[in-house]
């Protein structure tokens, strides 16, 4: 139970500190619409989602309205796609009608984005998955609120060279397709290494086939929160500092958990998890840059910037875990730079460069993360970049992601605008030496050696 002084507290931190539900995921499954008719599929997946989904824009209102809670988005998220297309699709513009059909009853039941335009292809691709990739470009440009995920490597199996490849050149096409709106299809495309069994959390999020039919998730965000927090501790040491982060991500991760319990009855769908991670927003006061500047740097980029993530990366999750009956997802603190004013400042004074970010990728909870690009960098640069965040992942036994976005048009110093959430981004340089002839060599990177464990 929450009692009267936690539910105070939580006012204060909605009213002044920018405390937010992220977002109401639903995930379903939609295994049970395979079909080999493709028309039949698109009708049995339209269905199914519209009266999975019809009032889960209503519910989380409500809830917010009950509880004084801002609930900024309802999402869904779904079976990844190229499973459920297998049978169907002969071509990958076939693929493109089942992304029209998920952005069409996305467009119907209110909800902000729907995942799971996804494959999962780490050791090799099948007919289906090469099929649903190659249909990216046209399915993000022709879409306003699909988000597609591929999953390339895993500390299992290796990293699929011929996908990253592959993954490269989608990238170039997604934003060649939709530079009208300054390539912004890239802000809704991600690649990864080790993507978890299910993933509520945008641009990534898809259904796992070990899920029940359908389940309730709840993301939280609170870097204005915690660095409120940290500002009434500033010169204390670290077992001060550590401590004052705990407390707060449990404080925090109370009102996911409410959310989320509220949300499974009313819906009548259970509850899966509360994600606790710091997700930052465009807005001033709501940033994790800000939070590792409060732990005691000048600018994020700084000497010690990866200490500081990690120590900060930790504590959430250990204050977190007792908050909430089942914690999960990408739980810590994510990066990404256009979301970010912190971040934002910190490329523009020069203390953050891509290389920096990269370090810092080895203990936050994603990867390279919504950095904007010069829009003439070559396919291969980008796949180069992909191969080595999944290179950390795969090592490293951890998540890692990779969402890019060149930016057709533009370069180095200028800005660009996505607006909303996805907020505004400096074009980052990018290494400028080749790596064709590494790219070019095909196959699959093997598995570390302490992947061999059973």
């Amino acid at each position: 139970m929450i009692n009267i002084f936690e539910v105070a507290e939580t006012n204060e931190m909605i009213e002044k500190e920018n405390l937010d539900v992220r977002t109401i995921t639903l995930g379903i499954s939609l295994l049970d619409c395979i079909d080999a008719d493709l028309k039949l599929l698109n009708e049995k997946i339209y269905h199914k989602i519209y009266n999975a989904a019809k009032d889960l824009v209503s519910t989380g209102e409500y809830i917010s309205d009950e509880y004084g809670i801002p609930i900024v988005n309802k999402r869904i998220s779904v079976t990844p796609v190229a499973l459920i297309g297998g049978a169907a699709c002969k071509t990958p513009e076939d693929f493109v009608s089942i992304a029209n059909t998920l952005d069409k009853v996305a467009h119907e039941v209110g909800v902000n984005f729907i995942g799971g335009y996804s494959a999962l292809v780490s050791k090799g691709m099948t007919a289906a998955d090469e099929m649903l990739i190659r249909s990216i470009p046209k399915a993000l440009s022709v879409t306003e609120r699909v988000c597609s995920s591929v999953n390339v490597g895993s500390t299992k199996t290796g990293i699929d060279m011929d996908a990253v490849k592959l993954m490269g050149e989608v990238i170039r096409e997604t934003a060649e397709a939709t530079k009208e709106q300054d390539s912004l299809g890239c802000a809704k495309l991600v690649v990864f290494c080790n993507a978890p069994d299910d993933n509520p959390f945008m641009a990534g999020a898809f259904h796992g086939i070990t899920e029940a039919d359908k389940i309730i998730n709840v993301g939280v965000s609170g870097p204005g929160v915690v660095k409120t927090a940290l500002e009434k501790v500033r010169g204390e040491n670290f077992e001060v500092l550590c401590e004052t982060i705990k407390k707060t991500a449990f404080k925090v991760t109370r009102v996911g958990q409410l959310v989320a319990k509220e949300a499974s009855k009313r819906l009548d769908v259970p509850f899966g998890i509360v994600d606790l991670s710091l997700a930052p927003t465009p807005a001033i006061g709501d940033s994790v840059a800000d939070i590792l500047c409060e732990i005691g740097l000048e600018q994020v980029g700084a000497p010690g910037t990866t200490a500081a993530l990690a120590l900060l990366n930790d504590q959430v999750k250990k204050g977190g875990v007792m908050a909430s009956s089942y914690v999960g997802g990408l739980s810590g603190a994510f990066i990404p730079v256009s979301e970010d004013k912190g971040m934002i400042d910190a490329v523009a004074a020069g203390a953050l460069t891509l290389e920096k970010l990269e370090a810092m990728t080895c203990v936050c909870s994603v990867g390279l993360d919504m950095i904007a690009i010069p829009g003439d960098t070559k396919a291969t640069t980008i796949s180069g970049i992909i191969a080595d965040e999944m290179a950390i992942g795969m090592v490293n036994q951890k998540t890692t992601a990779v969402r890019l976005i060149p930016v057709i048009g533009k370069g180095v110093g200028e800005t660009v605008e996505f607006g909303g959430l996805l907020g505004y981004a400096p074009i980052m340089p990018v290494n400028s030496f080749s790596c064709d002839a590494f790219v070019g060599r095909g196959g699959r990177i093997p598995a570390p050696i302490h992947s061999f464990k059973n």
